[in-house]
């Protein structure tokens, strides 16, 4: 059991990879459409690269969206839309009428009552009779209406029915043919009162007829017979044949997947996923083994490509056309603001390869995206300046507008049918890119990582930790300065992360705020504190600031990266001068007690800091320094910590050591640099 458990403990960072692997590969497999791949790849005004094609089977030709769209819209052009007629509304009208006249009605002044009412009545049915609407309809006066009454329907033109302005005009037009002297006004004013509209649109009834006609449109406008010839080799895929090719695509594809064959297909899916994790995880073997052997980072990187794909995914489900608006240009700039501009592109294009299994034209798509991501790359530099976001985010519009432009050009030989919604589209994904600072942070407190916009606030001098430590311990803080300006140019110079170089050389030192009089930078007069000591007390105090200064740090909350820097600054070097002098006083003291307890630097950042504290510290002992002095100084100094072992983790050269070595001595000469002495 134990040696189970101990093999487990061993290689549980290695299970690790192997579940995160397959877990990524079965949420991509979910992600992607249930369908088979048509074996030939085709995009519209291209010519066939193929052999000549011949019809595998007999299939249906299916209209385009274009040509449904059009169908549909002349059946709601040319539909006939539904009234009721309220059948209540003459009796209502009449009553109305009858109480009016009985109220308004004098025998001295009109006509006979009862000649009267019968008129009125007549008029009123008549014209109630053919209906009456108080809407608006966009219709025209010969457009054909049905006029439900009950369960009877009459089929009429629109102007028949009358409409509220036309009811004066109709009832007078009415009375010209009585003989009512005196009393024709009187009797339209009431009857303008009684009438009512009666017919209104009866909206769901048309849409239900509409919806029915748009479900029987058929879907097919020919077949193609088993055998037919498709298109020759070289022939343009244009027009009909576009058609056909689309339509046996779609016949392919929904053949393919069927339950005998879905395991195989989803065996096909799960080799080339694998194929590009595969890929990822041996170019990070490979080239960036640091990241390899960081779960963390490794968790990071697959989260971020499941994420992008999963996006796509959902835009494409809810409308295909919206694709372009998922901002994968943000997968790039994210890695390349936590790692390398290398690392964020092929994770980039291998993220590419994935979608290309998703996306519509998946050429074109590609295409778009892979310049894109180019372009990322190369314009976005420094980060943290806020304006070199927005510059690269324009910059990458524009490419997406121009690409596309040129692609509907290619397929369409015109500029008539450029979509200009798409344009937009490329708009509001550069605006959703400079999402990517906010999501930086974010990812920042998710994973524990640490970016250059982060680093460029820890280097502010201004910050509270810095100025405790210039509080507590000048000499120390004015040491980490200078240790700071030698670590950024020697990592300038051999291509290392200069920004993070120099924040670790800030805070590499803050464990001497505890006890700051024990170091020689911040006595302030010549009583030496470690005069009244035992060596061996002294070098544990000595040793101390490594893990005094990781403590602090975590109080502080300042990231692992930073830490880094803390615990490996002086690596298992030896505390050399109390070690001499106890070794002096007892001949078998142990060296281990007089050792810093590491680790060794892993990194050109680390180890560059180590060789710059060194030296800078050192560089106080020199009496009078000269170029010869300070070059064998500096010689002598790395060449120990190379003896030692000190940079065997480190991914430096021996070139790159001889370039930092020249970066020291160029910068302790600037420093040392005497002025020439002029006369009083």
């Amino acid at each position: 059991m134990n040696s189970f458990l101990s093999k487990f403990s061993k290689n549980q960072s290695l299970l690790y990879k192997g579940l995160l692997f397959i877990s990524a590969t079965l949420l991509i497999i979910y992600f992607l459409p249930k369908g088979g791949q048509f074996k030939y790849d085709f995009d519209k005004g291209k010519p066939w690269q193929y052999e000549n094609l011949y019809a595998p089977f007999s299939f249906t030709i299916k209209k385009d969206k274009e040509t449904l769209e059009k169908e549909e819209k002349s059946i709601r052009d040319s539909a006939i839309p539904y009234f009721d007629k309220d059948t209540s509304a003459v009796s209502e009208s009449l009553s109305r009428f009858s109480e009016s006249l009985e109220t308004s009605f004098i025998d001295s002044l009109y006509a006979d009552k009862a000649l009267i009412k019968n008129i009125g009545e007549t008029i009123l049915k008549k014209v109630m009779g053919r209906g009456i609407t108080n809407e608006v309809h966009p219709y025209s006066e010969s457009k054909l209406i049905y006029i439900k009454n009950g369960n009877e329907v009459e089929e009429v033109l629109y102007k028949q029915i009358y409409t509220e302005d036309d009811i004066t005009a109709t009832i007078n037009s009415e009375l010209i043919a009585y003989e009512l002297p005196n009393t024709k006004s009187y009797l339209s004013s009431i009857l303008e009162r009684s009438i009512t509209a009666n017919v209104t649109l009866n909206s769901r009834l048309t849409e239900d007829a509409i919806t029915s006609e748009i479900n029987a449109i058929n879907p097919n406008q020919g077949i193609i017979e088993k055998g037919a010839r498709i298109i020759a080799k070289g022939e343009v895929v244009e027009g009909n044949t576009f058609k056909i090719l689309n339509s046996l695509s779609a016949e392919y594809e929904s053949q393919i997947w069927s339950k005998s064959n879905q395991l195989w297909l989803l065996v096909g899916y799960s080799i080339l996923i694998a194929l590009v994790f595969l890929m990822l995880f041996l170019f990070l073997k490979k080239y960036r083994l640091e990241i390899f052997n960081n779960n963390t980072k490794l968790t990071f990187i697959f989260f971020n490509i499941v994420l992008m794909i999963f996006l796509t995914t959902l835009i494409i489900k809810y409308n295909a056309s919206y694709v372009y608006v998922v901002p994968l240009c943000i997968l790039p700039l994210v890695l390349k603001a936590f790692f390398d501009p290398r690392l964020g592109l092929f994770v980039h294009v291998l993220t590419l390869l994935l979608l290309g299994f998703i996306v519509p034209n998946s050429f074109e798509y590609l295409f778009l995206q892979i310049i894109a991501g180019i372009v990322t790359i190369l314009t976005v530099s420094e980060l943290y300046k806020r304006a070199n976001l927005f510059i690269s985010v324009g910059q990458i519009t524009f490419v997406y507008i121009v690409g596309y432009f040129a692609f509907s050009v290619i397929h369409e030989g015109n500029i008539d049918t450029i979509e200009w919604e798409t344009l937009g589209l490329f708009i509001i994904c550069g605006l959703v890119t400079l999402f990517a600072h906010p999501l930086i942070y974010l990812y920042e407190k998710i994973f524990g990582l640490v970016s250059d916009v982060s680093l460029l606030e820890l280097s502010d001098t201004n910050s509270k930790l810095l100025k405790e430590l210039s509080n507590k311990a000048p000499g120390t803080f004015h040491h980490s300065l200078n240790v700071a300006n030698l670590a950024e140019a020697a990592a300038n110079e051999i291509g290392a992360n200069a920004m993070l170089v120099r924040v670790g050389a800030l805070y590499h030192d803050i464990g001497k705020m505890k006890n700051p009089t024990m170091f020689t930078e911040n006595q302030v007069n010549s009583i030496n504190s470690h005069n009244e000591l035992e060596p061996l007390e002294s070098a544990s105090i000595i040793i101390g600031h490594v893990i005094d200064g990781i403590e602090i740090a975590r109080k502080h909350k300042l990231p692992d990266r930073i830490i880094d820097f803390i615990r490996t600054h002086h690596g298992t070097s030896l505390v050399y001068y109390f070690y001499k002098k106890e070794s002096e006083q007892n001949p078998d003291v142990a060296k281990e007690n007089f050792m810093y307890p590491g680790p060794i630097p892993f990194s050109k950042e680390t180890a560059i800091l180590m060789m710059a504290d060194s030296v800078e510290a050192a560089s106080k002992s020199l009496k009078e320094p000269t170029s010869t002095k300070i070059n064998d100084f500096v010689e002598k100094i790395i060449d120990g910590q190379m003896e030692q072992g000190q940079f065997l983790n480190a991914n430096v050269t021996f070139k790159e050591i001889q370039q930092i070595k020249k970066v020291l001595k160029k910068k302790l000469n600037n420093i040392y640099h005497l002025r020439v002495e002029y006369p009083e």
